[in-house]
């Protein structure tokens, strides 16, 4: 009874999950409502603010807000549409992420690896991306589909939630995490790799920035894992994939540099 209701939970699971299509073309399974994630990004947005200090460095926040409003506008509906929400935390570490909703968080550390307003603007495009293409929505689904999943096998080929069933989600649970969550991973980032060129190529900045950006990543951290064990692409990889992009990003610059779009965003503080 245990295993038959486990599978139907799984099949109807299954049946009723919304596929979509990512901006590159790449099937998603979405599951998660838009509003509920939004909800939940709010919460966890406002308890970061509440937590994390905020950086009162006036020109580190005018050069953050410059670099992120002019990508914001260039933004399709809905997320045109929203009222951004940008929150620049006075942490070392070399990070920044965007929420659903509109969310979006940047850690001073970052500012001390991008050389300019360019590669910021690769940062800030690449992480805007993951919520356009609904990254976090597919992840949260993946995760749901996952955990039913290993739950079904693992009573079935244990007979029970005791003894040897607990061993075989175990044994699951480490192969999901690297034969589906980690590829899955990399996917996405590539993927907003190549959405935030554009993002921020229509806004006029120049793509060949994220280049630099990544190799100065790379140069923060020489001791990577290998690429197969990450969730994020090897630098060589995710350099190589950013160049193969130019033929299409680079004329999408040079014609936002000729509509006027120049953004001129000054790292005044070095």
């Amino acid at each position: 009874m245990i295993r038959s209701s486990l599978l139907i939970k799984l099949v109807f699971t299954i049946f009723i999950a919304s596929c979509s299509t990512s901006p590159t073309g790449r099937g998603q399974l979405i599951l998660k409502s838009d509003a509920e994630l939004e909800a939940q990004a709010r919460s966890t947005f406002n308890a970061y603010r509440a937590t994390l200090p905020l950086t009162t460095d006036r020109a580190k926040i005018d050069f953050v807000v410059c670099v992120a409003e002019a990508i914001v506008v260039e933004l399709d509906p809905p997320y045109s549409d929203f009222e951004w929400e940008l929150a620049i935390f006075e942490q070392n570490q070399v990070n920044a992420f965007a929420m659903p909703g509109g969310k979006l968080g940047v850690y001073t550390g970052i500012l001390d690896v991008t050389e300019n307003e360019h590669q910021l603007a690769a940062v800030i495009g690449h992480e805007i991306a993951h919520v356009t293409a609904k990254h976090v929505n597919e992840r949260a689904s993946r995760g749901t589909l996952t955990r039913i999943g290993i739950e079904a096998l693992a009573v079935i080929m244990g007979g029970g939630y005791t003894g040897g069933a607990y061993t075989a989600q175990q044994v699951m649970s480490a192969g999901a995490a690297l034969g589906m969550e980690l590829p899955m991973g990399r996917s996405q980032e590539s993927e907003a790799d190549v959405v935030g060129l554009e993002y921020m190529a229509k806004a006029g900045f120049d793509p060949r920035a994220a280049v630099d950006l990544w190799q100065n990543m790379a140069a923060l951290d020489a001791k990577q894992p290998p690429e197969h064990l990450s969730t994020h692409p090897a630098s060589e990889t995710r350099i190589k994939n950013l160049v193969s992009q130019w033929q299409k990003t680079l004329p999408i610059y040079n014609q936002a540099l000729a509509d006027g779009k120049n953004p001129t965003c000054e790292k005044s503080w070095e």
